[in-house]
C-alpha cells in the first residue's frame, strides 16, 4: 500500500538505490570468488604428499612444509593454552566482579585500541622485549607469547560481550536460590555464554594461523624440522612466514601458491567451524 502512494520520482530513486546495493554485493562476492579461485587454480596442482610430509633440503633437492605445519600447530597450542585462562578470567572479573566502572571503561577502551594496532607493531615489541631484553632466542616461545599479547584483547572483548548477553534475571534467580557468586557464574552465566566464547576463540585461532608480520621478528625463518621443546628457542617459521620466504627470497612461486591454498582452506574451515559451533551451542 505504501509503494502505491510514492511518487514516480521517489519510486525511481528507491529502485536505483536497490540496484546499487545489489551491484555492490555482487562485486564484493565476485571479487572474493575471483581471489579464492585464482589461488586454488595456481596452488592445487602443486600440492603433493611429499610437500606435506617432508622438509626442505638442499642436499636432496626437495621442498617440504611439514616443519611449517608443525610450527603453526605449536604456535596455536601454546598461545591458546596461555590466552584462554587470562582472557576469559579477565572478562569474568570485569563483567561480574569489578565495581569501579570508570576503571572498567578505561580497560575496555584500552582493549578496543589494542585490537586496532597493526600486528607488525606487536612483532617489533615482542622482539624488543622477549628477544633483546629478556634474551630468548627466536622461536615458538617468543612468537607464541607475542601472539598472546596480540589476541588477548580480542578474547577479553568477545567474552565480555557474551557474558553481557546473559539476562540479569538468571543471575538474580541463581543467587536467590542460595548459590554463591562463583557457583552462579560457573553453573549459570558461563554455560549460557559459551557459544560466544567458543566462537571468539575459534576466530582467534584463525588470526594466529594467518599471522605473519608478528612472527617475522619473533618466531624466525627456520625451515628445519624440530620437536616442540627444541622449537621453543629455535628459529621456526609458520606457514605464513614460509609463504613469505618461498615467494620473496627463494622465488618459488608455485610452492608459495600451494601454501596459500592450504592457508585458504584452513581459514575457510576455521570460519565455518565458528559458525557451526555457534549455531549448535545456541540450540
Amino acid at each position: 500500500m505504501e509503494s502505491k502512494t510514492l511518487s514516480p520520482s521517489r519510486r525511481l530513486y528507491d529502485r536505483g538505490l536497490r540496484a546499487l546495493l545489489y551491484l555492490c554485493g555482487f562485486l564484493t562476492c565476485a571479487l572474493l570468488v575471483l581471489i579464492i579461485g585464482y589461488i586454488f587454480f595456481r596452488g592445487i596442482p602443486h600440492i603433493s604428499l611429499s610437500l606435506l610430509t617432508t622438509e626442505s633440503s638442499y642436499i636432496n633437492d626437495t621442498i617440504g612444509i611439514l616443519p611449517n605445519i608443525l610450527n603453526t600447530i605449536y604456535l596455536v597450542a601454546l598461545a591458546m593454552v596461555i590466552v584462554l585462562p587470562l582472557g576469559v578470567g579477565a572478562a569474568i572479573y570485569l563483567t561480574e566482579y569489578a565495581t569501579n566502572r570508570k576503571l572498567v571503561s578505561m580497560i575496555e577502551f584500552a582493549t578496543e585500541t589494542l585490537t586496532g594496532i597493526p600486528s607488525i607493531i606487536f612483532g617489533l615489541v615482542g622482539m624488543l622485549f622477549f628477544i633483546q631484553l629478556i634474551g630468548w632466542q627466536t622461536g615458538v616461545l617468543a612468537g607464541g607469547l607475542t601472539l598472546v599479547v596480540m589476541i588477548l584483547p580480542t578474547i577479553v572483548r568477545t567474552t565480555q560481550e557474551s557474558l553481557k548477553t546473559v539476562p540479569q534475571s538468571y543471575r538474580e534467580g541463581s543467587l536467590a536460590l542460595g548459590a554463591g557468586k562463583w557457583h552462579m557464574i560457573r553453573t549459570v552465566v558461563l554455560p549460557n555464554a559459551i557459544d560466544g566464547i567458543v566462537t571468539g576463540c575459534i576466530l582467534a585461532v584463525g588470526r594466529i594461523v594467518g599471522e605473519s608480520a608478528a612472527l617475522l621478528y619473533t618466531a624466525g625463518f627456520g625451515l628445519v624440522l624440530n620437536d616442540f621443546f627444541t622449537s621453543l628457542e629455535s628459529s621456526s617459521a609458520s606457514l605464513t612466514v614460509a609463504l613469505y620466504v618461498y615467494a620473496s627470497e627463494r622465488g618459488e612461486t608455485d610452492v608459495a601458491f600451494a601454501i596459500a591454498t592450504i592457508l585458504m582452506v584452513l581459514t575457510l574451515v576455521i570460519n565455518l567451524s565458528a559458525s557451526l559451533v555457534g549455531r549448535k551451542l545456541k540450540k
